[in-house]
């Protein structure tokens, strides 16, 4: 497991990489400091999820604050179930400037918005969670609803724990799979609009002016809060106004239509 702590303390110095002063980490001294294998970092290496070394006398790569942050990162990211294809993606999305501070910000702000981490779970035990038998029909609608999702072994899946039981209850409801899964793409569309406005006011409004305060811890510390208080907040706004607008909607559609004049 990586600690901030470790982000500036050891390590050889040396004007490679990051700024003059910043340590400078083997491979060996990387991988042992972020908690993970030589493998592990290589391999990272390989997918594009970790920056090159900068490569020193006798061809030995040299390794950063930015590579161990960005490590920390990779291991929140896996820690709220994200596959490394989808990390993969998600970090290509990031400027490439940033520094080692600004991924411990954003690793910061990432698990404050962070949903229930997913677990792996084998067939028998969702069984046995599930309190009843499930048959491939209703493992198949689960997916569909966002419950779990299948990974290369049949028998084991990545499950969100606090969609189960209302997943559960909903398997005896009479929709039709296809339908659950138009209702589910609907709303992952109109989600993932309202989640890009939000984050594009979050960052003029709260990521911008920490920039530009020279990154002064106070505001880091008063940016880290904000973001935890405005977690509830948002998410009461989208169900309220999820309710109210879908209610108005249903009263609409099955409002008996006036008879015809006659």
């Amino acid at each position: 497991m990586v600690h901030a702590s470790d982000e500036h303390d050891g390590g050889q110095r040396a004007s490679a990489p990051g700024g003059p002063g910043d340590p400078v980490y083997t491979v060996d001294e990387l991988a042992a400091r972020a908690g993970v294998t030589v493998r592990t970092v290589r391999f990272y290496g390989t997918r594009g999820l970790l920056p090159p070394p900068v490569i020193g006398p006798r061809r030995v790569g040299h390794y950063g604050p930015a590579h161990l942050s960005r490590l920390a990162l990779i291991e929140e990211l896996q820690r709220q179930g994200m596959t490394l294809a989808a990390i993969e993606r998600y970090l290509e999305q990031l400027p490439s400037d940033l520094s080692a501070q600004d991924l411990a910000v954003h690793r910061a702000l990432v698990a404050s918005w962070a949903p229930e981490s997913a677990e792996e779970i084998t067939l028998q035990e969702l069984r046995r969670r599930a309190g009843r038998p499930l048959a491939d029909r209703d493992v198949d609608r689960l997916a569909a609803m966002g419950v779990l999702e299948r990974g290369p072994d049949p028998d084991v899946f990545r499950l969100d724990g606090s969609l189960l039981r209302l997943g559960v209850e909903l398997l005896d409801v009479p929709i039709e799979h296809e339908t659950i899964l138009a209702s589910r793409a609907v709303l992952l569309a109109h989600a993932r609009g309202a989640a890009h406005e939000l984050a594009r006011l979050f960052q003029e409004q709260v990521w911008n002016p920490y920039r530009e305060s020279g990154e002064d811890p106070d505001h880091l510390s008063a940016m880290k809060s904000l973001s935890a208080h405005m977690q509830p907040m948002v998410i009461q706004a989208l169900v309220t106004a999820f309710q109210r607008s879908l209610s108005e909607e249903l009263r609409s559609a099955f409002r008996t239509p006036p008879p015809p004049a006659s």
